[in-house]
């Protein structure tokens, strides 16, 4: 099992997660029927965590031959001046269930990175930890996919090996 804490303060951030192999196909069409939130399931389910090897986040650049999109239920709803643009940000962040997270507070004016119900994840990092680093990306628009991006550089995990 692995915990995650924050690279500045040494604040837990999570409880205990599961390592997954690789991020699961979430289905768009699996969006909250209740229409509370209207967002697609996490990618991550609560309790896991997966790492993304791919470029991931701001920030975003003209795609070229060596660059990979990421396609499908996780490709981001851009603003209309990023259209066609492909992630540039960090490889190996991890996707955590935004549950899993609870003591991250959303922080700054979004503007044109805010979604009808949440943030794009277009703009960087919006996730603090109580020391006021920002530490993660949160993305939570009903357009697109719904996960939390911790920063490989500003977090770290520790791992217990659990006996079998």
């Amino acid at each position: 099992m692995t915990v995650f804490y924050c690279a500045k303060c040494g604040a837990e951030l999570t409880p205990d997660l599961q390592e997954l192999s690789d991020a699961p196909y979430v289905s768009v069409h699996g969006r909250d029927r209740h229409r509370k939130t209207r967002l697609a399931p996490s990618t991550a389910p609560r309790g896991s965590y997966v790492i993304d090897p791919e470029p991931w986040g701001a920030p975003f650049v003209a795609p070229d031959a060596q660059t990979v999109d990421v396609q499908g239920s996780r490709a981001l709803l851009m603003p209309p001046d990023m259209t066609g643009m492909v992630p540039a940000g960090p490889r190996n962040s991890v996707i955590v269930h935004p549950e899993d997270v609870p003591s991250l507070r959303l922080t700054g004016a979004l503007g044109i990175h805010q979604g009808c119900r949440g943030p794009l994840g277009t703009g960087g990092r919006n996730m603090a930890c109580a020391c006021g680093v920002l530490v993660a990306t949160l993305v939570a628009d009903c357009m697109g996919p719904h996960e939390l991006h911790l920063d490989p550089l500003r977090t770290y995990a520790f791992t217990v090996d659990t006996p079998t």
